[in-house]
């Protein structure tokens, strides 16, 4: 058998381990995390996002609170205030020009896209620890679209996120992104809905 021939069989042969093993790992991904030990040893690994719940109702760990007013305009869109009660956040809002406004501030789609993103990058590396996929420079992008509703006439809005994965096997990164996408609280909430409570409020609450 020549030599040229001895050596493609013998790449091919090692191309098809390497394939073989990435297909097996990434068969193993799961959405159970909360018991790894690579969590206790990762450093982003916090116990109330660790431990699995087992209860029937849900439990709120955190509420954000946020206060918005108009502005100058007694508009929340083209010059409303956000302020945080721990006063962290703190913003001015503006209409994007896109939609006829000037522009020169943030908007409510932008702040729901950092979040959405934020909260993606943050799941994605937990099941990574979990499943010891090697997790750097990973991107989450999200594009969240105001537009008209054509069931009402009026407005809706849309999501979409692209994550970016360097040097992560691609059929790996497709289940690791099937099974965040399972457990995010924002992709939860973009697929299945929230709890949405809306409640007309006598009393100003205490300035945030």
């Amino acid at each position: 058998m020549p030599d040229g021939y001895r050596a493609a069989r013998a790449l091919i042969m090692l191309f098809c381990r390497q394939q073989s093993a990435a297909r097996k790992r990434a068969k193993c991904l799961r959405i159970d995390f909360y018991r790894s030990p690579a969590l206790a040893a990762a450093s982003f690994s916090y116990p109330l996002l660790s431990s699995k719940y087992f209860g029937a109702e849900f439990e709120g760990l955190y509420t954000a609170n946020v206060r918005a007013t108009g502005g100058e305009t007694e508009h929340g869109r083209a010059s409303g205030i956000v302020r945080s009660d721990d006063g962290h956040l703190e913003l001015d809002l503006r209409m994007p020009e896109a939609m006829g406004g000037p522009g020169g501030g943030t908007n409510p789609e932008q702040l729901f896209a950092a979040g959405y993103a934020a909260c993606f990058h943050g799941a994605l590396a937990l099941i990574a620890a979990k499943n010891d996929i090697a997790f750097s420079r990973t991107a989450v992008y999200v594009s969240v679209t105001f537009g008209r509703d054509p069931v009402d006439g009026m407005y809706t809005l849309t999501a979409n996120i692209a994550i970016h994965l360097p040097n992560v096997d691609h059929e790996i990164a497709e289940r690791l992104v099937r099974a965040t996408e399972r457990i995010c609280p924002y992709a939860k909430m973009a697929r299945q809905g929230i709890v949405n409570i809306v409640t007309l409020q006598a009393e100003p609450k205490r300035r945030a």
